[in-house]
């Protein structure tokens, strides 16, 4: 009879393409691996994958097999978790998703108030980009994800629990020493300096501020708002960030100011992201709460 613990081993056969890699993934010996995916193939009657030496291929009717596999793994998964709904919330483990632009400024916080409501908690997370986290919630690789939106979901639900403003960030000067509020069409955006492609706090800040036509990829391609930060100490020009990272990025330093971006608000919009057949909303309603008492100290 076809397991549970066979589909999860092909499934990892096919992320990684290859035997020892995926063995590593289960924690499992290669032998056992792929004995197992052998076994699952001759109980189905055909090959799953192609292998040899060199290479590992998913076979046509592999992939048809590995569709449904997937399927049958989330369904299970949602048994499960339909029977730890019965258990007191966050009392058993979960995996969430959080991007780059919130995690840092939210994490700190975020676990001091999980120590001290639901002390039990094991809580893993997992730190990607929108789109990749949003097929990780999608395959069931992780319950849940934090993401900003808007942002196609592709399907997914949203609990929307937190709103915020954007904040641009400049050398000081006395042109804007005394100014609270700055429209985007006061900002230089040959001077703007954004996260790289694929982030979505780049996508809203094109949007909010009505640039998409008028940014040009810098020089400076990074990941990470706390060296856009240090570019602009450096003299490089300026940046936007968001509201729940100003004090930990800008950490009270007196050679930058932080002006308000007025422009329509929220700027962009906090949100979990879960497949409609999940089945622990009692679990994203305790974390959402966790979550506006972080952001809002």
């Amino acid at each position: 009879m076809v397991s549970i613990k066979q589909l999860s081993y092909a499934l990892a056969v096919e992320k990684t393409l290859h035997f020892k890699k995926a063995a590593e993934l289960c924690c499992i010996s290669q032998s056992a691996l792929s004995n197992a995916v052998s076994e699952l193939e001759h109980q189905l009657g055909l090959k799953i994958f192609e292998r040899n030496n060199k290479k590992v291929l998913v076979t046509s009717i592999g992939r048809e097999v590995l569709l449904r596999a997937k399927k049958i793994l989330m369904e299970t998964k949602d048994l499960q978790h339909l029977c730890d709904n019965k258990k007191a919330p966050l009392s058993f483990p979960l995996t969430i998703g959080m991007i780059p632009t919130i995690a840092p400024y939210l994490l700190p916080q975020f676990f001091i108030g999980l120590k001290n409501e639901f002390p039990q908690t094991q809580i893993n997370i997992v730190e990607e980009r929108s789109a990749v986290l949003i097929e990780m919630v999608r395959d069931g690789q992780i319950d849940t994800a934090l993401i900003a939106l808007p942002y196609d979901c592709n399907g997914l639900l949203t609990l929307e629990f937190w709103q915020e403003d954007f904040y641009w960030i400049s050398l000081c000067s006395k042109e804007y020493s005394e100014k609270k509020e700055i429209t985007s069409e006061e900002i230089n955006p040959d001077k703007l300096m954004l996260l790289k492609e694929g982030h979505c706090l780049k996508d809203h800040i094109l949007d909010v501020c009505k640039l998409t036509n008028q940014i040009q990829d810098t020089k400076f391609g990074t990941n990470n708002l706390n060296t856009l930060v240090q570019l602009v100490l450096a003299g490089q020009g300026s940046t936007l960030i968001p509201a729940m990272s100003q004090q930990q990025l800008l950490n009270d330093c007196n050679k930058l100011s932080a002006i308000h971006l007025n422009e329509p608000s929220p700027h962009r919009r906090i949100a979990f992201i879960f497949r409609p057949n999940y089945n622990r909303l009692s679990c994203l309603d305790a974390l959402s709460v966790i979550c506006k008492k972080a952001f809002s100290k």
